[in-house]
């Protein structure tokens, strides 16, 4: 049987392409939408109606999509999350009214929350835990990979064959995926017939805490891991900082063209800037916790650092954008905000697998992604009333939220460690 080496990057490089598609196809309504809206005689309001049907089925998808697939696996749940997404996103096509755009966004959304319970249970499974947030910040790097290619890509789109017809390409790119995906990911590392021994054993060795594997755990509860503080600081620090994020995905090219007058090809040739700054922060976050690991750091230092590095990045560029007197000055200031939050988020996202073994880091993952999208609807409600004659609230808004995610990590989260071992289902 011939062998792949590094196979486990292919995996990761799956995972993350999964996730350009994903924000591709989730970018698209807001960076066409002053045209949508022009042609369909719809308001900011109604398009912030659109935004949070989105966000509650992508709330509720979370903790279901965790649970589904710590059943039947993220080989499968792959698949279900993107043939759900990538059907819905060719939906809009018909769209034609608030109704109708909220249905196939809340389809849309039910498919899309999928991807990151899923990352960090396949994260989980094929990487060793020093590599686990480099893991992370590949796929964090999909995000903002897609953000980068969403504005020029769509842009060309929407004039070369119009909304409703980008529509259904974008939604072809997700069915396209699943080929490659169901070739290569065969088996876990342990089955896996195209894995080299050395980097199976790598792996597998590389996951064992105090000689126990990720296999060697029991499955907790829904109720028994909310009982554990350490679960509160994942879902805690994840309600109040990726806001921060969803602020700019779903307000970008509007605060673009509210603020600074621009257009459809203005919006495309700029609103993609800031998301190289996040692609980098993604990388760059989960390198400098790897770092320290080797360097000696335990667990809990490299975590920490890393996100309260990412913090101090965040905070005073929040308020300086606020400021921001031109567009040139804005998007680069985002550019650093989103350098910030995804050196923060993708160390955030690997606490579920440095707390828990196996059949609960999805689990926790997905009720983290649950507790983030309520604070997303939340937010995403105000913008509309806060910005009616400035957007300085809308960045005085993100900064406030900073230093509570953080405080959540370190009041909450206590020491990161492995916790399972101690921890059984009666007690």
């Amino acid at each position: 049987m011939a062998k792949l080496k590094g196979l486990r990057w292919w995996i990761i490089a799956l995972v993350a392409l999964a996730t350009v598609i994903n924000y591709i196809d989730r970018s698209a309504l807001a960076i066409m939408w002053p045209n949508i809206s022009a042609d369909l005689g719809l308001s900011k309001l109604d398009y912030s109606k659109i935004a949070i049907t989105f966000t509650i089925a992508y709330a509720i998808s979370q903790s279901l999509s965790g649970r589904l697939y710590d059943w039947v696996g993220t080989r499968l749940g792959f698949v279900i999350s993107i043939l759900v997404w990538s059907f819905s996103a060719i939906g809009h096509a018909i769209a034609h009214s608030v109704t109708s755009f909220s249905f196939f966004r809340f389809m849309l959304g039910l498919g899309e929350a999928g991807n990151w319970p899923g990352a960090t249970k396949s994260n989980a499974e094929w990487f060793p835990i020093k590599e686990r947030a480099f893991a992370q910040g590949i796929f964090n790097s999909g995000a903002s990979i897609g953000s980068i290619i969403s504005p020029p890509l769509i842009a060309f789109l929407y004039l070369l064959i119009g909304w409703r017809a980008t529509f259904v390409v974008l939604g072809g790119l997700g069915l396209l995926w699943i080929i490659p995906w169901l070739f290569i990911n065969r088996a876990l590392p342990k089955t896996h017939p195209w894995l080299t021994e050395e980097e199976r054993q790598y792996i597998l060795e590389g996951q064992k805490i105090d000689g126990k594997g990720e296999e060697d755990g029991i499955i907790l509860s829904v109720k028994k891991l909310l009982s554990i503080k350490e679960t509160w600081a994942v879902l805690a620090s994840r309600f109040f900082l990726d806001p921060i994020w969803w602020l700019f995905v779903y307000w970008l090219p509007i605060y673009l063209h509210d603020r600074f007058g621009f257009d459809i090809k203005q919006i495309g040739l700029s609103a993609w800037v800031p998301y190289v700054g996040a692609a980098v922060g993604a990388l760059a976050g989960g390198w400098v916790a790897g770092w320290l690991m080797r360097k000696g750091k335990t667990v809990d230092q490299a975590r920490k650092w890393s996100i309260l590095f990412g913090a101090i990045v965040m905070l005073p560029a929040l308020l300086l954008t606020a400021y921001a007197s031109t567009p040139i000055i804005a998007v680069l200031l985002i550019a650093v905000i989103l350098f910030g939050f995804q050196v923060a988020i993708g160390n955030i996202q690997t606490l579920p697998s440095d707390f828990y073994i196996g059949k609960n880091v999805g689990t926790v993952a997905g009720m983290g992604g649950t507790t983030a999208a309520i604070g997303v609807i939340i937010t995403t409600y105000l913008v509309p009333l806060i910005t009616k004659t400035s957007y300085i609230p809308f960045f005085m808004l993100g900064a406030a939220l900073v230093p509570l995610g953080i405080f959540c990590i370190y009041f909450l989260g206590g020491k990161i460690h492995r916790i399972q071992a101690g921890v059984t289902e009666n007690e």
